[in-house]
């Protein structure tokens, strides 16, 4: 027996430390929490107890940390900005209430089957991986609700809108540096019944909505007892807007009649028709000859050219300003962008129109460490520049040359809040404009390539420039995934025409 004595004796001489642990740190003794740490936590009141706890936020970054990149958006702006930055510089957290970027030039292709909706939606953690790889690096689905510039904290929401069982929780982050690329939003001029009846074009659960009702429009018109006037209502499309936005869907919807509605909904493909709207001319910013060719190719095409202002937004119908009334089925509003309303709200220096005012280096004057890139942004006036136009190549520009500036700030040690005074940011921001692009359909596009309207250069339309506005879009597609998936779309188009499943 005495060899189970040593046994026993060995057992409980290596098992009796166990028994009294000297490290106390949850953090420590778990590495896996050693994230959690990052956030900071706080008791709910109505219990009154410290059991249950819950994260109410990510506080100041501590000296053994990467500074900290907040960034406000995911549109053209911001996306193109978290792609180049360097997370091995910094940790970057993205608030937004989409977690992906739509690739807007073709969005209006998804209305009517041309491409799937995947295809136009890259999700930011493809774009820029940290934010699901590195330990400070986060995406939040929250809008932000207000900036505190002297606390260098920003204020959020999340989103958690068709969601019975979750309610929004508010909670705040601290920046080191903060870049708002909110966006804009679509023009109303306070036109009554706008949001109430309209469909906007700028995310693609407009293009979703827009499909839904057209297809349902089209099958609701062929059911037995419809009055031919309600027919004729339910298959009148309206654009109001002709930028190139409205004129590119409406290219693409007379596409899609021409194409597959005669021929899949033979017994209604006579009364469904399009209209475009347009208080001055279409296509205002192109050249002459390409406005006129594009007015007749759509004229063309069946898409009914109207010069109106839209006065009244009923149910079935629109007023225009010369007592006109024109009913519809489907009604696309789509008449440029401006400041949303949390962006006027901002205690920020702004610009003529009402967006974030900034300096040449981009920066918003009088504050500390705060950027603002995109629709959402335009030069004060001290700087002399103009503001400029709310394009994806404005966007997309100006986030490129703030992830180069920042990461050379960070590299030059001004990462960390209130360090940059006196730093030598280099080059100013300068945009050239490359041209402007537009589809009318049935193959056929418009390529200005001149800087503004008064400056000479090449400019095309016909086949050849609807062969160069497919390849220029599909090159400039985020990623390879979503550029096969385009090229894969537009072949089985061609071949086998749009699906019109309503899903």
């Amino acid at each position: 027996m005495s060899w189970l004595r040593n046994l026993s004796k060995c057992y409980f001489s290596t098992t009796k430390p166990l028994l009294k642990p000297t490290i106390t740190d949850p953090f420590h003794r778990f590495p896996s929490l050693t994230l959690l740490s990052r956030f900071s936590t706080s008791t709910i009141p109505e219990t009154g107890s410290t059991s249950p706890v819950r994260y109410a936020g990510l506080g100041p970054t501590k000296p053994n940390e990467k500074p900290r990149v907040v960034v406000l958006g995911t549109g053209w702006a911001g996306c193109r900005f978290m792609k180049g930055l360097d997370p091995q510089i910094y940790d970057i957290v993205c608030v937004s209430p989409r977690n992906h970027m739509v690739f807007t030039p073709l969005l209006a292709s998804t209305c009517v089957g041309t491409l799937e909706f995947r295809s136009v939606a890259e999700p930011v953690a493809r774009i820029q991986p940290a934010i699901s790889n590195e330990p400070g690096s986060f995406f939040f689905l929250a809008n932000c609700t207000g900036i505190n510039a002297d606390k260098h904290e920003v204020q959020c929401e999340t989103v958690t809108e068709g969601t019975q069982t979750l309610d929004p929780w508010k909670f705040t982050i601290s920046y080191d540096k903060l870049v708002i690329a909110l966006g804009a939003q679509p023009t109303t001029f306070g036109i009554h019944g706008v949001h109430e009846h309209a469909i906007f074009l700028r995310e693609v659960y407009h293009a979703q909505e827009i499909r839904r009702k057209l297809l349902l429009n089209l099958m609701m018109s062929e059911v037995p007892g419809i009055e031919e006037e309600e027919k004729k209502r339910l298959l009148h499309c309206v654009v109001v807007g002709g930028g190139p936005t409205g004129v590119e869907f409406s290219g693409e919807l007379s596409d899609f009649i021409m194409r597959d509605v005669r021929q899949r909904y033979a017994h209604v493909k006579d009364y469904i028709h399009v209209t475009l709207i347009e208080a001055n001319e279409i296509l205002s910013s192109f050249d002459d000859r390409l406005r006129h060719y594009a007015t007749n190719q759509l004229t063309k095409s069946g898409v009914r050219l109207v010069r109106g202002i839209v006065k009244d937004v009923e149910e079935k119908k629109i007023i225009l300003n010369d007592g006109t009334e024109v009913p519809y089925g489907l009604l696309v509003w789509s008449t440029g962008v401006g400041p949303s309303p949390f962006i006027q709200s901002l205690d920020l220096p702004k610009s003529p129109g009402g967006r974030i005012g900034i300096d040449e280096w981009l920066r918003v004057p009088s504050v500390q460490d705060i950027f603002s890139i995109g629709d959402c942004s335009g030069f004060v006036e001290s700087t002399g520049k103009p503001t400029l136009p709310a394009l994806a190549q404005v966007a997309e520009r100006q986030g490129k040359y703030l992830a180069i500036l920042l990461n050379k700030v960070g590299k030059a040690n001004g990462g960390r809040a209130n360090s940059m005074n006196d730093m030598d940011l280099g080059n100013q921001f300068v945009y050239k404009h490359l041209g402007s692009m537009a589809t009318v359909g049935s193959y056929k596009a418009l390529v200005d390539l001149r800087q503004n309207k008064e400056a000479k250069g090449l400019s095309l339309a016909g086949f050849v420039s609807w062969f160069v506005w497919r390849s220029a879009y599909l090159t400039r597609v985020i990623s390879w995934r979503n550029r096969f998936y385009v090229a894969i779309n537009w072949a089985t188009t061609f071949v086998f025409g749009r699906d019109i499943s309503r899903i």
